[in-house]
C-alpha cells in the first residue's frame, strides 16, 4: 500500500511538472506578480496609449498582440492602431487599401513589407481593416535613418521640405545619456561606424514614431502601438519623446521577453515595462 501511494505522488508530481513546462506564455507585473490577459486588458482600458514592445521574429508574441488588439477594440471601436513596421511613406498605401481603393495584393506589392509580414503582421492588419480602424504608419523611412547613422542629425537639414514630412520636426531633441542609448553605444564598442551617429539614428526613429502619435492622442483618441521592444523598454525611446509633448499621458508599456522558466519573472526584466510578457525561450521564430 505504501508503494502504491508513493507511485501516485510521483505521478501527480510529474503531471505538475509537465503542466508547468507546457505553459505557452505568462504575463507579469513589474513586481513579478502573475496576471492573465483579462487583467492586462482591464489595465489597458484605463490608459490613453498602450505600447506592445515586441521581439520582431516571435510568432507567439505576434498572436498575443492580436489578442490584445481584439480586446481593446471590443472596448473602443474607435481605437487607433500604429506600428513601427510601416514607414510614413507607406501611409497612402495603407489608407487606399483600408478604404478599398486598392486590393490587398496591390497594397502588398506597393508597400515596403518586412520579410515576416505574411505570417506575423498580416493578421493584425486584416483585423484592423475588418473593424474599420485607423492605422498609422509611424516609422521614419529607413533611408533617412541610414543617412543619420553615417553622418548624424545635421544631414537632415539639407533635405527638401517634402522629405522632412517623413520624419520628426527638426531640430530633434536628443539625450545620449539615457541608459538605452548608452547600452547601444556599449554594444558597438570596437565595431565600425560612429556610435554617436548610430544612437542619433535610433533617436530619429523614436522621435518620429512619437510625433506620429501626438496628433491623435491630443485629439483624445486612444492608441495601440506595436514596435520593437527596444523602442519602449524601460519607458525610454518613443515614450521619452511622447512624455516631452504630453507629460500627463497615461501609458501602458507591455514588454516582451523570453525565458527558460515561465513560472517566475527574471529580475533583470522587471523594469522593462509596466507589464512583462514572458515567452518560452524555445518558442517559434520566423527568422
Amino acid at each position: 500500500m505504501r508503494n502504491y501511494f508513493l507511485a501516485i505522488l510521483l505521478l501527480l508530481g510529474s503531471m505538475g511538472t509537465l503542466k508547468a513546462q507546457s505553459e505557452a506564455y505568462q504575463f507579469f507585473t513589474g513586481k513579478g506578480k502573475k496576471i492573465d490577459l483579462k487583467q492586462v486588458l482591464k489595465e489597458a482600458k484605463e490608459m490613453d496609449a498602450v505600447f506592445f514592445g515586441e521581439l520582431h521574429n516571435n510568432s507567439l508574441g505576434h498572436w498575443l498582440q492580436l489578442q490584445v488588439l481584439k480586446g481593446m477594440q471590443a472596448e473602443n471601436p474607435n481605437l487607433v492602431v500604429g506600428s513601427e513596421v510601416f514607414e510614413r511613406e507607406d501611409q497612402l498605401n495603407l489608407d487606399e487599401w483600408f478604404s478599398d481603393q486598392i486590393s490587398e495584393s496591390s497594397f502588398e506589392t506597393e508597400a515596403k513589407l518586412w520579410k515576416n509580414y505574411a505570417t506575423d503582421y498580416r493578421p493584425i492588419l486584416r483585423y484592423a481593416k475588418q473593424k474599420d480602424l485607423r492605422f498609422i504608419a509611424t516609422n521614419v523611412p529607413r533611408k533617412y535613418a541610414s543617412m543619420v547613422s553615417k553622418s548624424g542629425f545635421g544631414v537632415l537639414d539639407s533635405l527638401t521640405d517634402q522629405a522632412k514630412t517623413y520624419f520628426a520636426k527638426l531640430p530633434i531633441a536628443f539625450d545620449g545619456t539615457l541608459p538605452g542609448y548608452e547600452a547601444m553605444k556599449d554594444m558597438m564598442h570596437g565595431a565600425p561606424g560612429n556610435p554617436e551617429f548610430m544612437m542619433q539614428a535610433q533617436a530619429l526613429k523614436d522621435a518620429t514614431m512619437a510625433e506620429s502619435l501626438v496628433g491623435p492622442l491630443s485629439a483624445g483618441e486612444k492608441i495601440y502601438h506595436i514596435n520593437g521592444s527596444y523602442h519602449s523598454k524601460d519607458g525610454e525611446g518613443i515614450l521619452w519623446y511622447l512624455k516631452r509633448e504630453l507629460p500627463d499621458l497615461k501609458i501602458l508599456n507591455i514588454h516582451m521577453v523570453t525565458q527558460d522558466n515561465l513560472d517566475k519573472l527574471d529580475t533583470k526584466h522587471a523594469k522593462g515595462g509596466g507589464i512583462i510578457l514572458v515567452l518560452p525561450a524555445d518558442s517559434h521564430t520566423t527568422f
